[in-house]
């Protein structure tokens, strides 16, 4: 996925300043056994609180302490960037904040050093995150903020109209088509910009059918099938007849919450940090929405898993306590203020079910289902290539340049050369 406003619930943009490197100790050891300060290379903490958490390690660590390297919001920029540091072998950085689905292609160049399972509580997690971590059935990253996307309903209208939210595409069809209009709202909103906003929504139409993408480790093309043409036919249908409103090819995340949260639409989907701002005081429609799981074909729907991951660098000369600081930062103490701090999704099962967390975040039942109903982005080296890919393919059937089937049989020719190769 690829943040704006959004960025808090990933990792974002990487820009290094100078003499942000590990502090000097003479009482270190180095490789992989290595003790000593490390580095903690992480998206711009739009909120404060990972510095604060940091400071708790010190506190106890004095030998061993955590210095944030704090990168600016452009994801793209972050991938750049890390990746030109470890194609370097630079020691620079010793645990990074990574996207999700950048996990297999680090893992494929051996840029992060795999992990022992035992290490860590993983059993404890919710069990979709994990898999996030995971490449060629070897842990090479910790989950530490996960993600899933929801649809975001005006409540106060249905409740009008005595309509329960969309549990299916039919249901999500009639209500924008025909209630939206009564109301002087437009439709549904999502992320249908050429960009990794689309790849995402466009992935999660295919497995709301049944289908996917890849399959075999991102090995294999799945797309080319008949789940993968209803998903597109559903979206292109709702351009054609207008409860898909032209202007919402141009959003991102921020477009489609800003225009949901002006009260101009009857349907969203977007991350759950939409619920919060939307409920802020002074929002048009606090108090006038609710959150549901994404509808699907025949009932709900998958989401694609968003969130980061931590890993430790394979040129890192302290991973022994990159290791440790990684454990500090996915205990469970911690993943509780990564939710009441970091207003970001915890990966510890339990607290989806706490009775006082479930009073404060309200939506956390929901995203629990979804997070489990929810499938991990292709694990492939060549993520990045492939999402370029899905996105151009989608835009072009939703923009009426092609017809889905053309869309789609383009994208499976594309995506074969991608996994195997020229």
């Amino acid at each position: 996925m690829r943040w704006s406003m959004v960025a808090r619930w990933v990792v974002t943009g990487v820009l290094l300043l100078s003499g942000c490197g590990s502090p000097a100790s003479s009482a270190v050891s180095t490789g992989a056994d290595g003790t000593g300060p490390v580095t903690l290379a992480t998206g711009r903490d739009l909120t404060g609180y990972l510095r604060g958490r940091l400071q708790v390690w010190n506190a106890s660590h004095p030998t061993q302490k955590a210095t944030l390297i704090e990168l600016p919001e452009a994801a793209d920029d972050v991938r750049a960037q890390m990746i030109s540091n470890l194609q370097a072998k630079s020691e620079r950085y010793d645990v990074l904040n990574m996207d999700v689905s950048w996990t297999a292609e680090f893992a494929a160049a051996g840029w992060i050093s795999p992990l022992d399972t035992h290490q860590f509580p993983l059993d404890k997690f919710l069990k979709p995150v994990v898999d996030t971590a995971t490449f060629r059935d070897r842990l090479y990253a910790v989950p530490y903020v996960t993600n899933a996307g929801v649809l975001y309903y005006r409540k106060d209208i249905l409740d009008r109209e005595h309509l329960p939210p969309p549990r299916t595409w039919a249901d999500l069809e009639r209500d924008a088509r025909t209630v939206a209009p009564r109301y002087g709202l437009k439709g549904y909103a999502g992320q249908f910009l050429p960009y990794e906003g689309l790849t995402v929504n466009y992935a999660e139409a295919v497995q709301s059918a049944g289908g996917q993408l890849l399959s075999g480790e991102g090995t294999k093309v799945a797309v080319d099938s008949p789940a993968a043409r209803q998903a597109l036919d559903f979206l292109v249908r709702g351009v054609r007849e207008g409860w898909i409103p032209q202007e919402a090819l141009t959003f991102k995340e921020e477009e489609s919450r800003q225009a949901f949260q002006d009260g101009r639409y009857l349907f969203m989907r977007n991350w759950p940090y939409a619920y919060d701002l939307g409920e802020a005081k002074g929002s048009p429609i606090a108090g006038r929405f609710g959150v549901v799981p994404l509808p699907g074909l025949d009932g709900p729907g998958s989401s694609s898993l968003g969130g980061s991951n931590l890993a430790v660098s394979s040129y890192s000369r302290h991973q022994k306590t990159a290791r440790a600081l990684i454990r500090f930062l996915t205990g469970l103490d911690n993943e509780r203020q990564v939710l009441l701090q970091g207003s970001l999704p915890p990966v510890w099962a339990q607290l989806y079910t706490d009775p006082a967390l479930v009073r404060r975040y309200p939506y956390l039942p929901v995203l629990r289902q979804s997070i489990l109903s929810a499938k991990p982005r292709p694990k492939t080296p060549d993520y990045d290539q492939v999402s370029l890919a899905v996105a151009e393919a989608a835009h072009d059937a939703l923009t009426l340049r092609r017809s889905p089937d053309e869309a789609t049989a383009r994208l499976a020719d594309e995506l074969g050369t991608i996994v195997r190769g020229p």
